[in-house]
């Protein structure tokens, strides 16, 4: 028998549903899939990007706590989720669109 994706640390009922959206419907296949591409499905399946979902989905495939991000990972993690975002939510908007979002200017529809 499979274990949902709610088995893994830091996930629960929500991320169940929203990965069952994604077509990812087991901890193993979200094990197998990372964080990366997990999280571009997620976004792809219409899931609106949030930082703070997107590192504790990392922190839990490693085990750790979702507060245990910090410092340079944290940075660093923050660089592959604006990737992320570009390529699998973002890709209507125009560089300037997405400079402007970035700092919050500009409201999605």
């Amino acid at each position: 028998m499979s274990e949902p994706v709610s088995s893994i640390r830091n996930l629960g009922p929500a991320m169940d549903a929203a990965c069952a959206k994604a077509g990812i419907h087991d901890a193993e296949t979200l094990r197998t899939l990372g964080a990366d591409e997990t999280y571009a499905r997620l976004l792809r399946s219409g899931m609106r990007p949030h930082f703070i979902g997107y590192y504790v989905l990392v922190m839990g495939l490693q085990g750790r706590p979702w507060n245990d991000c910090k410092g340079d990972e944290k940075k660093a993690l923050r660089k592959r989720f604006d990737q992320i975002k570009a390529q699998a939510f973002d890709t209507d908007l125009s560089a300037f669109e997405r400079a402007l979002d970035e700092i919050g200017v500009i409201a999605k529809t």
